[in-house]
């Protein structure tokens, strides 16, 4: 079958958001021609990934004039869309989308929210998907650089739930929360993953003392995940642990002011394989946020013992004590489970339990496979 992709921004691989992209387009490259139709935003190019996977074509719209953008926000306000979102919507994106997937027998679909909001009135006339990065409503609204309320956000949600044939979700969490929000919605199951076959995994850790957090920091759970570790459970490890490093890389890690040496930020770093190399332990300590974290994932592929909170661990299939080691939300309860990975003992039958479990669930293989049926 042939897919038309719409995202709202140019795609890379420099967020979680971005790489649920490239997982799905992968994906669905491998069971049949791809369009990928991307709003000129956010990066100057795609990233060569893109260009190297097999049956994708892609179509850039460059972004127009603020004059030329208003009818467009215009009628997204209208629909009751969120600022935020109806800010995003260019006019261009639709109509690219809906010139390639004349063909009824095209599947359409709608990457992220900015995009569906762009790709409403299409979806109203033919069947179109709404690919979820998150279920935007459970928690969105608390965040500092919110502007939404929780009411206004679903009643976006419950829009784009009821107007799209079929709505992908990342996690078990989020499709129930979905249902509750539009009962009739249709809903499937689309976890983020990863390459996992190209990914080599580490030898079995041998007592490296070196904790990893990785992370884009422009988004604000990863900016509370890592104050969380810096305030409260790299503290309350050192007392127990005080040669333990902590290495923070990903976007805008660069801009960590930390005063104790045992923390590096590394910033932005292309090849993640070095850093995941030397980490004894990788720390998923979310607090706040919706879906399934990519980096667990990716952890969970480079077979790194990983110690987690409940909330982090939500979206996933892992199960505490055979695939990850689970943190509480206070520092000496997450101290303790980074202690649980750092440790060979324990922490390497996790990390090989959880590279099998990235296998089976969460590699490009076997979302195909899911897509498929």
């Amino acid at each position: 079958m042939r897919t038309v992709i719409a995202t709202s921004f140019t795609p890379t691989l420099d967020s979680g958001r971005a790489r649920r992209t490239h997982g799905i387009v992968r994906a669905l490259a491998g069971l049949g021609p791809v369009d990928l139709v991307y709003g000129a935003f956010g990066a100057d190019e795609p990233d060569p990934a893109f260009e190297r996977i097999a049956g994708l074509t892609m179509h850039r719209v460059e972004r127009p004039g603020a004059l030329q953008r208003l009818p467009a926000y215009a009628r997204a306000r209208l629909r009751r869309v969120p600022e935020d979102f109806a800010r995003g919507v260019w006019p261009g994106v639709a109509r690219r989308a809906a010139e390639l997937s004349a063909d009824p027998g095209t599947r359409v679909v709608a990457e992220g929210p900015v995009a569906a909001a762009a790709l409403l009135g299409l979806a109203s006339r033919r069947e179109a998907v709404y690919d979820a990065h998150n279920l935007e409503s459970t928690f969105r609204h608390r965040l500092d650089d919110a502007g939404m309320s929780q009411t206004d956000l679903e009643r976006f949600e419950r829009l784009l739930l009821n107007t799209f044939g079929e709505s992908w979700m990342v996690s078990p969490a989020d499709m129930e929360g979905a249902a509750a929000l539009a009962p009739e919605a249709r809903l499937r199951l689309v976890p983020n993953v990863v390459d996992v076959a190209a990914i080599e995994p580490v030898p079995p850790r041998a007592d490296e003392r070196k904790v990893l957090f990785v992370a884009d920091l422009t988004y604000e759970p990863n900016r509370g995940a890592v104050r969380f570790l810096l305030e409260e459970a790299m503290p309350a490890l050192w007392e127990r642990a005080p040669e333990v490093e902590l290495v923070v890389a990903g976007k805008g890690s660069d801009e960590i002011e930390a005063d104790d040496p045992r923390v590096r930020p590394s910033g932005f770093v292309p090849d993640l394989r070095d850093v995941y190399l030397e980490a004894g332990a990788v720390a998923v300590p979310l607090l706040e946020g919706g879906g399934s974290p990519l980096k667990f994932v990716e952890a969970l592929a480079y077979r790194v013992p990983v110690a987690a909170t409940p909330r982090a661990a939500a979206g996933l299939e892992v199960r505490a004590g055979e695939h990850y080691a689970e943190g509480g939300t206070d520092g000496p309860s997450f101290a303790a489970a980074l202690l649980e990975a750092l440790d060979p003992a324990q922490g390497n039958p996790l990390a090989a339990a959880g590279r099998g479990l990235a296998e089976r669930e969460y590699s490009i293989e076997a979302l195909g496979e899911r897509l498929a049926s």
